[in-house]
């Protein structure tokens, strides 16, 4: 249980899928304008990527190495990567229409973000079991969110602030992105 803790402390805060490996930075910049929005995403996001990776984990353990097609990785993973998403998004179009609108192309955008890809990838690289997977898929899952939803938040007072005319919009996003990036450095070394 200590080892399934420090995998999801380590995914969240010092491993930060987003601030400190940049994968998934297309939906953290497209998103991440509104608190709401970011919200949901991440939520999606967790949902997409804990399946996703526990399923291509079974898929690769007793598919793809079973039947020596280790090669076919990519391609399976993103197979099974796309048909969650259109689950979600079937879902979501049902259950909370406005949420669905908001988030517009960025919910099928999930299916190619390459965080959700490269967590598959790195369980396997990793050599991890299967609770090991889960932890990590959920811990990378939390930390997305918690950079998207922190971004957000930040966005939303940027829109009220006086910035200088040069630095608004995204000039000024990529900057407190970078920010964030190395406030998140401060987590090294803690595990």
């Amino acid at each position: 249980m200590r080892e399934m803790i420090l995998i999801i402390i380590s995914a969240v805060l010092i491993n930060n899928i987003v601030l400190s490996q940049f994968l998934g930075v297309c939906p953290f910049l497209g998103v991440s304008k509104k608190l709401s929005s970011a919200i949901g995403m991440g939520a999606a996001v967790i949902f997409v990527l804990t399946l996703s990776s526990l399923i291509t984990w079974v898929v690769q353990i007793f598919v793809l190495d079973k039947l020596g097609i280790g090669y076919l990785q990519t391609i399976a993973f993103i197979l099974v990567i796309a048909a969650l998403v259109q689950f979600v998004e079937m879902v979501m179009k049902k259950n909370t229409p406005d949420l669905y609108k908001a988030l517009g192309v960025y919910l099928p955008l999930i299916t190619t973000n390459c965080a959700v890809l490269g967590v598959a990838i790195i369980n396997i690289q990793k050599s991890y079991t299967f609770m090991q997977t889960l932890a990590n898929s959920i811990g990378n899952g939390i930390g997305f969110t918690l950079a998207l939803i922190i971004f957000a938040g930040i966005r939303e007072r940027l829109e009220e602030a006086d910035v200088p005319m040069s630095l608004n919009g995204l000039p000024i996003a990529l900057i407190t992105a970078a920010l964030m990036s190395i406030s998140f450095l401060g987590f090294t070394g803690l595990l």
